[in-house]
Formats: C-alpha cells, structure tokens, sequence
C-alpha cells in the first residue's frame, strides 16, 4: 500500500514519514531555544520559509541535477524547463539534500538579518533538529523502494521490485538498503552533535555545531555514494559527492581557521 486512503486523497508514506521527521526536528529545536535563552516563537516564525526554500532549493537541485533514473523516464533538465509546470509537481521526479540546504540557509539567514537575530546561533539551535528530521525522513524511502545501493546477498537487503529497478539490474532481486544506512548515521550525527553542545557548552563557538552537521553528513553522503545506483553524473563524475567532498573539506577548513589560525594571526 502507497498511503493511506482518504477518498480521492491519498497521503503517501514517503510524503508523510518526511512531514513527520520535519515536524519532530521543529518541535525538538523549540525544546532547544530554550537552553539558549532564545524564545522558542522564534522557531515557529522560522519554520515556514525555511521549510518553503529548502523545499524549492531541493527541487531545483534535482532538476538541474536529474540522476539516472529519472533520465530513463525522460525527466532531463530540458525537460522541465520546457515543461515549467511540472516544476511543482513534486510527485515527478525528486529532490536533492545540497538544494535544500542551500535554499533553507539563504532563508536562515534572511531571516536572521531582518530580525536582528544572530545567524550562526540559530543554526546551532537547529543543527540537532535537521539531523534528526533526516533520520526519520529516510525511512520513507523504504516505501517508494528508492534509495537503494547495489545488489548483495548479505542478510542485510532488500527486495526491489521489477518496476523500480535500474536498466542493467532486472534480474537482481536484493540491494543495499542505503536509506537504512543514512536514516542510522543521521541519528547518530543526531546523537554526536547533541553530545557535542552538551559536553562543550561554553567552549565552543557560535556555528560550530552547525559546521559539525554538516560535515559529519557530507562523510556519510561522500561515502554511500559509493554504493548508489542511482545517481547524477555531470561529465563522467557523481555530483552529488564532488558537492560534499567540497562542502566537507569546507568545514574542515573553517573549524581549522576558527580554532587554531586565527588564534595565532
């Protein structure tokens, strides 16, 4: 079963797992304002345009960034930018983390500046949250049977059905269940960065776990791509792990300059 049925509407699993994973790291990120002497309205006044532009960031990622699957079925780059109303029509084709996270922090930090708040401090405050949404997001991939790697026969896989596999993969019966990996991993990033603030209150700077989420999850996206089918490839290369090599090489710069240049400049 696809969803749940209520008569001509039907609630996807995928859709709803990722509105309840949202929905958690939100409330989950009120509950951690509060440790910063924050006021947790602000959350709530956050919520919608973040969730908004991350949405539309993510799926212009997946637009100018189709993978493999989607370029079977015809869904190429040109394709939506002659066929502009299939740009909301967010049931064809799919998304992509790197946009969401572009688009959400441009939202962020608009947000911020027109409300005189400081930046780096939200994202502090969300940093947990967003681990958190992702881990139980993920799940709802198990349901679209997306997201899966390459075929195995350890114990741990899963049946892909004839219709969703990959041109070169019909006769291949069970994959790595890659969205089980992540949505575990996301929740120990989840768990790191939580222990993180906890153990250094005080210590660390201002957008120091936000730069941790972000490169703890770049490692874990860089090396699951290893075992991605379907993925996007831009000249003979994964674009989506070219972006996190890059994002987490970023962070290792910026959490080097913070600590330990500046300090002997």
């Amino acid at each position: 079963m696809d969803g749940i049925s209520l008569g001509p509407l039907i609630i996807r699993w995928n859709g709803l797992l990722v509105a309840l994973g949202i929905a958690i790291g939100a409330l989950f990120s009120v509950y951690r304002a509060k440790r910063y002497d924050a006021d947790p309205e602000i959350i709530y006044d956050l919520f919608l345009p973040v969730a908004i532009w991350g949405t539309l960031g993510a799926r212009l990622w997946h637009i100018l960034t189709p993978s493999l699957s989607s370029l079977e079925l015809g869904l190429t780059t040109q394709y939506y930018f002659t066929h502009l109303m299939d740009f909301a029509a967010f049931w064809i084709g799919g998304f992509g983390i790197p946009g969401a996270w572009m688009g959400g922090t441009l939202a962020l930090l608009y947000f911020a500046r027109k409300n005189t708040l400081q930046f780096w401090e939200l994202t502090d405050i969300l940093a947990p949250g967003i681990a958190l949404a992702q881990a139980v997001g993920r799940i709802g991939n198990y349901f679209n049977q997306e997201l899966y790697g390459i075929p195995t026969t350890f114990p741990l896989k899963i049946f892909i059905d004839p219709i969703h596999r990959l041109s070169g993969y019909e006769t291949a019966n069970f994959y790595q269940p890659l969205f089980a990996y992540e949505s575990l991993l996301n929740f120990l990033n989840f768990i790191f960065v939580l222990w993180l603030s906890r153990r250094f209150w005080g210590i660390l700077k201002s957008g120091d776990l936000f730069l941790v989420y972000l490169g703890f999850y770049s490692l874990i996206r860089f090396l699951l791509e290893f075992l991605r089918l379907d993925v996007s490839l831009a000249g003979g290369l994964n674009v989506n792990q070219v972006f996190f090599v890059l994002v987490f090489v970023c962070v290792g710069s910026g959490m080097y300059l913070r600590h330990h240049a500046v300090q002997k400049l």
